[in-house]
């Protein structure tokens, strides 16, 4: 009996023992969204033949990257206008887009610069 007693016993400061969680809860991590960086990019694209295939498949998968917010493609001045959240993507990844677009070699980004506004570049 004696032995029962204190298998009992032994049995239940381990259940207690394990029981307690000496751990601390970590307060849940607050995501603070980031503030949209907004800048504009003018660029001079070379290799566009056509208004309608060349400009305007550029200019609609532009359009659908993400971070970027608008971008016009304007095929006689070959030049693209594009407006990105700089903190999703920079000048540098959509030139590299653009230069890849049909599998590469097609389009080639001869320059870009960032413009305050588009109707200075337009004009």
């Amino acid at each position: 009996m004696k032995i029962q007693q204190i298998f009992a016993i032994v049995l239940i400061a381990v259940f207690t023992l394990s029981a307690c969680n000496t751990e601390t809860k970590k307060a849940p991590e607050v995501s603070i969204a980031k503030t949209p960086k907004m800048q504009k990019v003018a660029i001079n694209i070379s290799g566009m033949t056509c208004e309608i295939g060349c400009a305007k498949t550029i200019q609609s998968k532009l359009s659908k990257k993400a971070g970027i917010t608008s971008a016009k493609v304007i095929f006689k001045d070959s030049l693209g206008l594009v407006e990105f959240d700089a903190n999703t993507i920079s000048a540098e990844d959509i030139n590299t887009f653009i230069n890849g677009i049909a599998g590469g070699g097609l389009y080639t980004v001869k320059s870009s610069k960032q413009v305050a506004d588009f109707d200075i570049v337009e004009k």
